[in-house]
């Protein structure tokens, strides 16, 4: 049994490692996929955890104490309205403003007409993903960002740097976060990078 924070951690942390590369554990790991439950047990709408991801961060954090998880990840509510609201994203509906402030995010399908891409785009996405996105899809999915050949406009260079500061905001936080859940309750931070499947992805946003 641990005597102490650091301690704990350290057993936490082997015991899930451990799982994770598929061997035996001393026991199996609490780590819940959780996301606005976090919000309503800590007394947060969703609207309040994904407009501000600090409050998101602090519900995570008391769960995190409260249930003696082993690991979670830092914020399941991933979706942050600054971030969204910085480059006029189309294809989440956001707490708050586009649904109750009590239903969690939500994909927007758009019209057929209006679709991200197409079913005859596939090859142009295969042969140059990175210009797929920035030239076709970008502009789609964006209010603000102007499509290729169409004169800029203040808005879409605004939202390029309105972007990038939000998601260099957000993610920098991850850092604090983890940190926060190692000391204050000797929780593991699930994740510290990115792993989807390339359908997944295509699925959800394009």
């Amino acid at each position: 049994m641990a005597t102490d924070m650091e301690q704990l951690y350290a057993e936490r942390l082997k015991r899930y490692v451990t799982a994770m590369r598929n061997e035996k554990p001393d026991r199996i790991p609490i780590r819940p996929f959780v996301a606005e439950f976090t919000a309503k047990y800590a007394g947060y709408t969703c609207q309040e955890v994904t407009h501000d991801y600090e409050n998101a961060f602090a519900a995570v954090r008391k769960c995190a104490a409260d249930f003696d998880w082993d690991a979670v990840v830092g914020n399941m509510v991933y979706v942050w309205t600054g971030l969204t609201q910085a480059i006029g994203m189309k294809y989440y509906a956001v707490p708050g403003i586009d649904i109750p402030p009590d239903t969690g995010f939500q994909y927007l399908e758009p019209p057929e007409e209006k679709a991200y891409m197409c079913p005859d785009e596939y090859d142009q996405l295969i042969e140059d993903p990175t210009r797929f996105l920035f030239d076709v899809w970008l502009p789609r999915i964006s209010a603000d960002v102007s499509p290729m050949g169409e004169p800029t406009s203040y808005r879409n260079n605004l939202s390029f740097l309105k972007g990038g500061m939000a998601m260099l905001s957000y993610f920098n936080a991850f850092g604090t976060q983890g940190e926060l859940l190692r000391t204050q309750s000797g929780t593991v931070s699930a994740i510290a990078g990115i792993l989807k499947a390339p359908l997944d992805i295509i699925a959800d946003k394009l």
